[in-house]
């Protein structure tokens, strides 16, 4: 049992720290603000959740099992997950408003588009 709980916590330890490394590179390369907000996403949507599962996974062969600590993992996985969700948005809009300039690249560009009201209606 403490085997496979090790084994658990190196693979989510190493994804999750894959994951961040990966979106860091990615980042660097990203041609703008936007595209480099975009690809750091992955990293603390997935990557920091997988590292606190990990590190939740240790806890259990080290301290055992604790309703408090269960919830305190639970609590900081969702917390993870939302708040990146709301933070790329709003950073992605402010980026956006601010003027900075968007790679000619980019396709299709919908901010930079006028809004098509048939389109939001489904039609």
């Amino acid at each position: 049992m403490i085997v496979v709980a090790n084994v658990i916590t190196a693979v989510c330890v190493l994804l999750g720290a894959s994951t961040i490394l990966l979106s860091g590179i990615a980042m660097y390369r990203a041609q703008d603000a936007l595209a480099r907000i975009n690809v750091f996403s992955p990293a603390t949507g997935l990557g920091m959740p997988l590292i606190v599962i990990g590190a939740y996974a240790h806890t259990l062969v080290v301290d055992g099992f604790g309703v408090v600590r269960l919830f305190m993992a639970i609590v900081a996985v969702l917390s993870l997950v939302i708040v990146s969700s709301v933070a790329s948005n709003v950073l992605s809009r402010s980026v956006f408003v601010s003027g900075a300039p968007v790679w000619r690249e980019t396709s299709p560009n919908r901010l930079a588009e006028p809004r098509d009201p048939a389109e939001d209606a489904g039609l």
